[in-house]
């Protein structure tokens, strides 16, 4: 099934990597300042999509945690010593 396209835009992205959503596509897609957003990679596109925390299962929440975020709880001095023998 095809979805129709609603509306098409385009931005610069900056020597950053940083695009401005347009505030018509934002309204749109529900996005609000602060919130999170995926951003899923395909071999022909990217999309970016809200992130809904209570429509994702745990192991999709762990997937998509950053890596500082995971280091926050489990690079401790007390992770390390668990896992010293291993």
């Amino acid at each position: 099934m095809q979805e129709e396209i609603k509306e098409i835009r385009t931005v610069r992205i900056t020597s950053k990597g940083q695009i401005s959503i347009p505030s018509t596509v934002r309204a749109r897609a529900g996005f609000e300042e602060g919130a999170k957003v995926n951003v899923i990679a395909y071999d022909d596109r990217v999309e970016l999509r809200p992130m809904k925390k209570e429509k994702l299962s745990e192991a999709m929440m762990c997937y998509i945690m950053s890596e500082e975020a995971l280091a926050k709880n489990w690079d401790t001095p007390e992770e390390d010593e668990a896992w010293k023998d291993l």
